[in-house]
């Protein structure tokens, strides 16, 4: 405790910690804001939230790629306040297309420029700390500040939640829109060592070579790498079936627990907020007491558990509605999934060359990404025709049975090995 004292008493840190979460509070706010938008203006409908939401993850495929290499370009320091006065600014617009448009396309609009801005303000966040602290500093600040981000990720959205439900989704963009601009002063005041100016002319020509050679290149050896390599494709299946788990339950459970606890996000917000502290938890655990467990049987029991507790969680908010129990189920289901999740990339890190570490994971974003969005849409549309609660329960219970078929063929391995 006495060297995270220490340093948070670093200006240049504190400045920057502080900044973070006050810039992460207000994406939190954004989208709980978006979400409380819809269901006042199309209550009930999957679909429009799915439009919606899709608007905030196509900047990973479109913009991702170009923002890391455009980011070690330019003034990391500047970057990040542009990055905030501009989403600042477009966040006040949203108000006004509220109150002057029923259209959702300007929104849609909007909100596809936001999170395109927030691409090249995640990689200049992540990238300034050596710049800003002391090499044998490096290690804490890196852990301080992970950590604080995924405690404030968790608090701001019960915050959010909360905080929309109460103002309107109107109030909680001018929240949201005032947070940018004070996460932008605050980076402002930080001092930040001078780098080497670059040439123009040459980024450009080089921005252009490395985007041709080296992005799309990487793209396809990762590929071919995950195809070819056994445990790595194994890995790749799961996180594909559990992002399109995910991109199917996301919108479709949102509807459902709005309708079944009548709120649009007040406990939304408290039920996303106790996932977080299971997935917080399920990682403390699993850190501490789970090397004694075979990897590949912790992420087929995960699969299990987590589908059984989606069909309980539906069970009971479809027929004896509780926020009490939303809660504890909630918390369950992000314990049961934790493990999942550190054991496939563990598993990534023990079984993949070095050097192809990088492309892997950036294939695997691609992968993940696509099928959280196909496997959203077509849960939305079904959801529309069939019911929210068959949707998650077909889901959940698919879960279980993927998870028991791969352990019973890991164990058939396991006794031919």
């Amino acid at each position: 405790m006495a060297h995270v004292r220490e340093l948070l008493k670093d200006k240049n840190f504190f400045l920057l910690w502080f900044a973070q979460i006050v810039s992460n509070f207000g994406d939190r706010l954004d989208q709980m804001a978006l979400i409380g938008l819809i269901y006042l203006r199309t209550p009930g409908s999957t679909i429009e939230l799915a439009k919606l939401l899709s608007f905030t993850i196509l900047p990973v495929f479109i913009i991702g790629p170009i923002a890391g290499i455009c980011v070690d370009r330019w003034n990391r320091k500047a970057t990040m306040i542009t990055c905030d006065l501009i989403r600042g600014a477009l966040v006040l617009l949203i108000p006004l297309i509220i109150k002057y448009s029923t259209s959702m396309v300007p929104i849609y609009a909007v909100v596809f420029v936001i999170f395109s801005v927030t691409r090249f303000f995640i990689p200049s966040k992540l990238s300034i700390i050596p710049d800003i602290v002391h090499k044998d500093k490096l290690l804490l600040a890196n852990s301080l500040s992970s950590t604080t981000m995924m405690i404030a990720t968790i608090v701001s959205f019960g915050f959010s939640g909360i905080i929309v439900a109460a103002l309107g989704p109107q109030g909680g963009f001018y929240i949201d829109s005032a947070s940018y601009f004070i996460s932008a002063i605050l980076v402002f005041f930080l001092a930040v060592k001078l780098k080497e100016k670059i040439d123009l002319k040459t980024a450009e020509v080089k921005l252009k070579d490395i985007a041709r050679k080296t992005i799309i290149g990487d793209i396809k050896e990762g590929l071919r790498y995950l195809k070819d390599h056994k445990d790595i494709k194994m890995v790749a299946n799961t996180m594909f079936l559990l992002m399109a788990g995910v991109g199917s339950i996301y919108i479709v459970i949102i509807v459902f627990i709005q309708e079944a606890l009548r709120s649009s996000t007040e406990h939304l917000g408290l039920l996303v907020m106790f996932l977080g502290i299971g997935l917080f938890l399920g990682s403390i655990a699993y850190g501490k007491f789970g090397s004694r467990f075979s990897k590949r049987k912790v992420i087929n029991f995960g699969l299990i558990t987590t589908g059984l507790i989606v069909v309980i969680f539906t069970v009971c908010l479809k027929f004896a509605p509780s926020f009490l129990i939303a809660g504890a189920l909630s918390v369950m289901l992000g314990i049961f999934s934790a493990p999942i999740i550190v054991s496939s990339n563990t598993l990534l890190h023990e079984v993949m060359l070095d050097e192809m570490r990088g492309r892997v994971f950036s294939s695997l974003e691609i992968i993940m990404h696509a099928g959280f969005l196909l496997f959203m849409f077509l849960a939305s549309v079904t959801a529309e025709k069939i019911g929210r609660d068959w949707v998650l329960i077909t889901i959940g219970a698919l879960f279980s049975i993927i998870g028991l078929i791969k352990l019973a063929r890991l164990g058939k391995e396991e006794k031919r090995g």
